[in-house]
């Protein structure tokens, strides 16, 4: 049996009202893909700015499964010698 490891590091920025994570998926080889997500507090919501750091990251996620799809999808055909 082949075991692997990979590793998502998520990184979260506050700026002012705008909230940014960075999604970094890492392998054996370094780096595989890697995403951003934002989200922008409304002034009003100072007191729930943890929610800005939940879509930021929640989007950042996100964005790297969907390019880790298109990924695998394009690996996929080139291997079928379709692309």
């Amino acid at each position: 049996m082949v075991s692997k490891e990979w590793t998502v590091r998520l990184s979260i920025d506050e700026q002012g009202d705008l909230t940014r994570a960075l999604a970094v998926l890492s392998g054996d080889n370094g780096v595989v893909a890697h995403a951003e997500g934002r989200a922008r507090r409304n002034p009003a919501d100072r007191w729930a700015s943890w929610i800005g750091d939940e879509l930021a990251a929640s989007r950042a996620l996100y964005a790297l499964a969907d390019r880790l799809m298109d990924t695998a999808a394009r690996d996929i055909d080139v291997v079928a010698g379709r692309g």
